[in-house]
Formats: structure tokens, C-alpha cells, sequence
């Protein structure tokens, strides 16, 4: 473990873990549950995210506007957001104000009162909330990709649901979400910053330490299926995603897989950028993107160009791929482990990423992660490893999703004909 990182768990299995920062004069601290998308089942699609909503909307002790201005009056900042496997409520104060920071985290988290009227009121938030994303190709491509990728399961299904699923859900079954999932053993407190963690412990203890220690409900398992997704809209743009099955927090080709996807899409020097934005200007916007799971992941590659490039643009995709497993070169990637390496060491500079970071590691490994662990996996990776994990990538069936004009965009039979090993 880092030197500056103490662990403690209370009796009910809550976890406590702080990492000190002597050097700075602020503190990040949040709760992470341990509950996300992929543990609604297809009648509350959506909870998850409802919920992170309501929890803001008051407390037995507060109301939404003493949320903000208790926490505003500090000079504070205080947020969420849920994931397909984690939900977070996180703050951000000076040392001094910790103890608000976390009885407003811990109010939020447990009395949350989820009055009828708000819910209704939040509902209509949230619907607008889809419907904005629904009108943004862009960014609801990536949902297509995750449905299209794990189809017919939790892990497939959109974070903020559907208008309808929304529309339809009740109160009560937000509350007996929360209560079947908000316990002690799926949730970490964590602190980075000018912390003392013996003072941290004391005030979650006082708050939490009487939560009950509920079992997680099992998780469905992952199954990756591929396939094809076309939105055909009269946009300007295409934006499409060619990916395939990745790998999990915990696969031995984590790092493999990161390393390959900095130097075939993850930057300005990277081949993807150089090949079809620098050399060919065929798009503005080009990126590899691996997403891990407990149990899976996917990879992808994500391309904004014109209907009359598209054809184009998904060949050398898939060219630039298979060319992963001729030549690359060991300087190719030494370029992309030490971007990967310092971007890690570069986010330990900021409290709040230190603090997502490690709960993160509590929630997936149980642990936290000795940094130079970390660091001797990425240094690790040579270029028979990126040439393992392209090879394994390619093995699987491919995934193609698309939203935009796509007379030209080729289809996957072609695709998956093109990328044949």
C-alpha cells in the first residue's frame, strides 16, 4: 500500500480509506456505491441514475436549497454521477470543512426523504435529460454501441433509461432500490487531500456505523454478442464506432490493452490521428476508447466524418488495425507506455482524482493498489504483449454502430471480412 493510504473498516463492513496530501490545503471526499446500471433489472432501468438525482432534492434535516447553500457558504463543491457498476456523491472543501462535507454526504446518502412531489418534478428532468441525449449523435452513439455490444442484458442497458421506463417508474420502487442496495458492504468513504484519517473515521463511523451490512444481489454476467446498429438520420455528420470485446479490471491484459490503445488511437502521435485526420483530414475527431467491467469490457474506435468519407474512413480503420500486427515497433511502444505512465502520475497531483482513483481500487480489487504495483505492470508491456492483445481483440465478432447518413457506410458481413486474420 502507498505510504500516504490508511484503510480502516467498520463493524457493519463499511469502508474508510484516506490518502493524505500534505502539500495541498483542500480535501476530495465522497461515498461510492457499489451499484450501477447493470443491477437494474428491465422494469427500473434507470434507478440508479433517479436516484443520484433525488438523494440532492432533501433530507429529514435539509432541503435542496440548505444542500447547496450549506455547502456553497463553505466555498464548497459538491456533485455525482452513476456508472454502468459504481454510483458516487463526492465533495470538494478546504481541510477546515471536512466535517460538513461528510454529514451533508452522509445525509444525502441515507435520509434522503424522496418526497412524491419531488419525484415527479425530477421525472420531467430527467426525461428532458434523455431527450437531450437522444438529439445528440454523438454522444447517444455511445449507449447504441453498449446495447449492441451486451445485448438483452442489465450491462447493455442505457444509464438514464428510457422516457417511458422513467415516466413509468413509482416511487416506492426507488425506495426499495435504495434500501436493497445503499448498505454498508457495498459502499467505500474515501477522503484525498489534508486529511487526518483517525478524525475521518470518526465522523463516518458516527453517521454510517450502524448501516445495515446487506449482501449484494448477484450480478447477471456479462455476455459480449456484437452485431450491427444503424440509425440512418439526415445529419450532417456520421458518427460511427467499430469495436470489439475487451478485457476486465482484472484481466492480465489490462495493461496490454491500454498500451495498444494509446498507440493506435489515443493521441496526437498515435496512428489513428496521424492516418486519417493529420495525413487524409477525413475527420475531425478520432479515439480509441477501452471501457473495463468486474467481469469484461469492450474496445472501440470512435470516428465523426462526412457521409461521402465514411467508406473510407471504416476501411483504414479497419486497415490501421491490422496493421497493429505487423509493424509496430518497440519505440512505438515505449512512446505509449510512458503516456499512459504519465497521465497516472500527473492525476496524483489532483485530490480529486486521487480520491475517485482509489475508490475505484476498493470497489474492484478490494485493495488499494501500490502505485509502483502500477507502474511495474505498465513497464511491463512490451511489444509481443500489444501484439497478443490486438490478436485477441480481433478473434472476436466485431461491433458497428452508426447514427448519421449512412448510404456509404459499409456493411458488417464487409467489415468483418475486411479485419479476417
Amino acid at each position: 500500500m502507498n505510504p500516504s493510504i490508511r484503510l480502516t473498516t467498520l463493524a457493519n463492513g463499511l469502508r474508510i480509506a484516506s490518502d493524505t496530501m500534505d502539500t495541498v490545503e483542500s480535501v476530495a471526499v465522497g461515498i461510492w456505491i457499489d451499484v450501477g446500471a447493470r443491477d437494474e433489472d428491465a422494469a427500473v432501468n434507470g434507478a440508479s441514475h433517479f436516484l443520484e438525482h433525488l438523494v440532492f432534492k432533501g433530507t429529514v434535516r435539509r432541503d435542496a436549497r440548505a444542500i447547496a447553500e450549506e455547502i456553497e457558504a463553505v466555498g464548497g463543491h459538491l456533485n455525482a454521477h452513476t456508472s454502468r457498476e459504481y454510483t458516487a456523491y463526492y465533495a470538494k472543501v478546504l481541510k477546515e470543512d471536512v466535517a460538513l462535507a461528510v454529514d451533508i454526504l452522509t445525509d444525502i446518502v441515507r435520509n434522503a426523504v424522496l418526497d412524491p412531489r419531488e419525484v415527479d418534478r425530477e421525472r420531467s428532468v430527467i426525461v428532458q435529460e434523455i431527450l437531450q441525449a437522444l438529439d445528440t449523435p454523438d454522444d447517444i452513439v455511445f449507449d447504441r454501441f453498449q446495447e449492441t455490444a451486451f445485448p438483452d442484458q442489465p450491462l447493455g442497458r442505457p444509464v438514464l433509461g428510457s422516457v417511458d421506463g422513467i415516466r413509468a417508474l413509482p416511487q416506492g420502487a426507488l425506495a426499495a432500490y435504495r434500501d436493497r442496495h445503499y448498505s454498508a458492504r457495498r459502499m467505500v468513504v474515501v477522503a484525498a487531500g489534508r486529511i487526518e484519517h483517525d478524525r475521518l473515521v470518526d465522523l463516518v463511523a458516527d453517521r454510517l456505523g450502524d448501516l445495515p451490512a446487506t449482501v449484494a444481489p448477484a450480478r447477471q454476467p456479462a455476455r459480449y454478442t456484437g452485431g450491427d446498429c444503424r440509425d440512418d438520420r439526415d445529419l450532417e455528420q456520421v458518427n460511427v464506432i467499430l469495436g470489439w470485446e475487451g478485457v476486465s479490471f482484472t484481466d492480465p491484459d489490462f495493461y496490454p490493452l491500454s498500451v495498444m490503445a494509446t498507440l493506435l488511437g489515443g493521441g496526437m502521435s498515435s496512428r489513428l490521428f496521424q492516418e486519417v485526420r493529420e495525413k487524409r483530414g477525413l475527420v475531425y475527431s478520432i479515439y480509441t476508447f477501452p471501457t473495463s467491467y468486474l467481469d469484461d469490457g469492450l474496445f472501440g474506435i470512435y470516428a465523426g466524418t462526412g457521409s461521402e468519407e465514411v467508406a473510407e474512413v471504416v476501411a483504414l480503420i479497419c486497415d490501421e488495425t491490422l496493421r497493429m500486427l505487423t509493424d509496430v515497433t518497440d519505440a512505438e511502444v515505449a512512446r505509449s507506455r510512458a503516456q499512459l505512465k504519465a497521465g497516472i502520475l500527473m492525476a496524483l497531483e489532483s485530490p480529486s482524482a486521487r480520491c475517485e482513483q482509489l475508490a475505484r481500487q476498493l470497489l474492484v480489487f478490494g485493495r488499494p493498489l501500490p502505485l509502483s504495483e502500477i507502474i511495474n505492470d505498465i513497464a511491463a508491456v512490451d511489444r509481443e504483449s500489444v501484439l497478443r492483445v490486438t490478436r485477441r481483440l480481433l478473434a472476436h465478432p466485431p461491433t458497428l454502430t452508426a447514427i448519421g447518413p449512412l448510404g456509404r457506410l459499409p456493411d458488417l458481413a464487409e467489415v468483418a471480412d475486411r479485419l479476417r486474420i
